[in-house]
Order: structure tokens, then sequence, then C-alpha cells
């Protein structure tokens, strides 16, 4: 890797807190728009990075796991101040975001019995279903280049449907299609047919562990309910019944598990931060129980209404699961790995991705993970689209996402799909 630029200039460390903070501020539109900005200002504007360099540390943490623009911030502050440079970058850019998000979170768990608020809601857990459903076209239209790969994420969708671990079907999505790109044709379809066995195996075995764990605490697998629950006030971490007989209770989550749910999520977050929708699901609603699936929709249109990287709505999760100190743990543990790939391992990890077969690996493991979010917006939308009027309005919201790519674009229909629950409500 080259050096860093001679003209970056040596900042004073409150001077860059102040210049990241600022960017975390303005930070709307999603990971597009957030590192058009960090272009701007540093290669356009203040001329401190040359083109090239830039695309290229892009082009690292797209393919690595972790919200790119974040690293980039890491990366480049650690380019002017060291170590401490990065971490005070980074830190500027994803604090407005948690703040505003841990506000929002507090807010939400402290008294939502209003029904207007309910009707806001109802009418935004479309909208972001929507944005689901448009996260998977467009991540799957970039990795999903050949039929293998679309049959990966066929299968990894099909097996998390069916309750199969993703630490079985991720490193099997790998290894498949590292042996069809070695040209190994016969040993790719006999692992294929391994994987069928596999997925089969572990989905039955998932099925039956969680029949026995729902059978056992008197509630429905999965967490599903059998009547829409409302939603009505409820502190963090304590049990809760968001509608009456019908839904089951959640609990709260141990400090520790908080921490190391949030630390699995950012490292498997390969292809974009929606990615990460599906782990931190499997973790708080499957397997810990301190939410549901509507409470998991709102904490992602909350994010989708703030100038932060999505990501950010881990802070939500992990203040229903452990308040204050859950939001800080899960937070901490999703951004612990963006913040230590770029300021520990950053030139070995480029010289890493420049093998082909790790680039071979990788693209199978994204593959599958797109099969896990398709599989994500399933579930979600059997949890969201109850009647014609949610359906009407995910339609809507769907269409304007296609159609419409300004800046605070999500913000404004996940607002707007809000509004027009409040008015057929």
């Amino acid at each position: 890797m080259e050096a860093a630029p001679a003209a970056l200039p040596p900042e004073p460390l409150g001077r860059l807190f102040l210049r990241y903070l600022r960017f975390g501020l303005l930070a709307w539109g999603g990971p597009v728009a957030q590192i058009g900005l960090i272009r701007q200002e540093l290669v356009e504007e203040k001329r401190w990075v040359a083109p090239d360099h830039f695309n290229r540390v892009l082009a690292v943490y797209q393919v690595l796991p972790g919200p790119e623009a974040h690293e980039m911030c890491v990366y480049f502050g650690m380019l002017s101040r060291g170590r401490l440079g990065g971490v005070l970058a980074g830190l500027g850019f994803m604090l407005p975001g948690f703040i505003f998000m841990l506000a929002l979170s507090i807010v939400y768990v402290g008294g939502i019995t209003s029904p207007l608020v309910q009707a806001f809601f109802l009418g935004v857990q479309p909208a972001v279903v929507a944005l689901v459903v448009r996260a998977v076209h467009r991540i799957g239209g970039h990795a999903l280049r050949d039929p293998w790969l679309a049959g990966l994420a066929v299968a990894a969708g099909l097996a998390h449907l069916g309750g199969t671990t993703f630490w079985l079907t991720l490193p099997l999505s790998g290894a498949v299609y590292l042996l069809v790109a070695s040209r190994r044709r016969a040993a790719a379809g006999i692992a294929l047919l391994l994987l069928g066995a596999a997925l089969a195996a572990g989905s039955l075995a998932g099925r039956l562990d969680e029949r026995a764990d729902s059978a056992a605490q008197g509630r429905p697998p999965d967490g599903l309910t059998t009547d829409r629950p409302a939603l009505v006030a409820h502190a963090p971490g304590a049990d809760r019944d968001r509608g009456g007989g019908a839904a089951g209770s959640t609990s709260g989550a141990s400090p520790g598990r908080l921490f190391v749910a949030g630390l699995r999520s950012g490292l498997l977050t390969f292809g974009g931060a929606y990615t990460v929708l599906p782990f931190l699901r499997h973790d708080a609603v499957v397997r810990g129980r301190w939410m549901t699936d509507e409470e998991f929709l709102d904490g992602v249109a909350l994010s989708g209404m703030l100038p932060a990287p999505f990501i950010i709505f881990s802070t939500f999760v992990g203040y229903l699961g452990g308040g204050l100190a859950g939001a800080l743990l899960l937070t901490a543990g999703i951004f612990l790995p963006a913040f230590g790939i770029t300021l520990v391992g950053h030139q070995a990890l480029e010289r890493l991705i420049n093998h082909r077969r790790t680039h071979t690996v990788l693209d199978g493991v994204t593959a599958g993970v797109v099969g896990l979010i398709a599989a994500t917006a399933l579930t979600l939308a059997r949890e969201a689209l109850t009647t014609p009027a949610a359906a009407a309005i995910f339609a809507l919201a769907l269409g304007l996402l296609y159609r419409w790519k300004a800046r605070g674009a999500i913000a404004v229909i996940v607002l707007a799909s809000g509004v027009l629950g409040l008015l057929i409500g």
C-alpha cells in the first residue's frame, strides 16, 4: 500500500474530532451519500487524499465486514494523527447517530401508549419491510453475478427459514464457491449435496430444539404470536406483554450476551449495513427473545430517519435488551471490528484481499448473506403486512425507494409512511 499523501495534515486532535463529528451530523442518505460527503471534502475540496488512494481504500472496506463509511473515517483519522486520531475520527462519526438513537429508544420505551403513536408505527413498519426488500435487490444485484452465487443465496435463505444456523451455511457457501471458481465442478456438486444434507439436518435439529424450548416456556416457536400485538409502554429488559394473552413475554439479556451479539454481528456484516439484520434479529428476537419482530421493525424505522450509519439501530436493540448499559455494550460490540480492523490490520488485510482465493470465498459468503437477508425480509413481511392498508403502504414505499435517489429520501419515505398510518388508522 502506498504511503499516506504528504498533504494530509496532522490536524490538532480537537479539530480532527469536530471534522468527523460534522460528517456524522450530515450523514443522511445511507453509505453511498456518506462516502460521497467524505470524498467531497478530503479529495475534492481539501485535496488531502489522492482520488486513486481514496478509491483503493474504499475497495478494501467494501470487501471487509463493517460499515465502510465509518471505517474510512477511522482510516483517514489514523493517517492524520495515528491510532488516537483514528479512534477520535470514528467516535466523532458515530456519536451523533448514537445519541439520537439512544434518545429515541428512551422515548420509545418510556411510554408509547398513545393510539396516534401506535398508528404511526404501524404505518412505518411496512415501509421498513420495503427498505429491506430494496436492500436485497441492491446487494444481490452486485453480489449474485452468476447462477452458482444465486443458487447459494437461495440455499442459504431456505436454510435460514428452516432454522439452520448461519454458522453452518456461510462457511459452506464460501467453500462451495471456492470449488466452483477452481473449476472443480464435480467436487462442487458433491459439496452442494453435502450442503443440502447438512442444511436439512441443521434445520431439523433447530426446529426440534426450538419446539422443545417453546413448549418448556409455553410460547409459540420463533417468537411469533397468534395475534398481532399492540405497542405498549415497557421497561427495557423487563418481562412485557405487547398485546394481552396472545403475545409471549420477552426478557432482558445479560451484559455478556449483548456484547457478544454485537461483536458477532459486526464481524458478519459483509456487503453493506443491511446484512446485519438477520444476525441481530436471530440474537434479539429468535434466541434471546428480549424484543419482538414489531419492536425490531420499529428500531430499523427509527434508524432510517436519522443522519447516521444504518447499523446504529443496534443501539435500540441493545437498549431494549438491557437499558443504557445494554445500548452501550451492543453498540460497542458491533463497532469494535470496524475500529479494530482499521487500526490494527488495515495493511495486512489489504494485502490479503488482493488474493484471488480470498475474494472467491468472500463472494460465496456474501451470496449466503444475501439469502439470509431475503429470508429475514419474508419473516418480517409476515409480521408487518397483515392488512390491505399495510400492503398498500409497502407497495407505495417500495416504488418510491426505486425511483427516488435523493439524499434523505429514506427518512422522508419512512416519515410519510407513518403519516399514512395515522390517516388510515
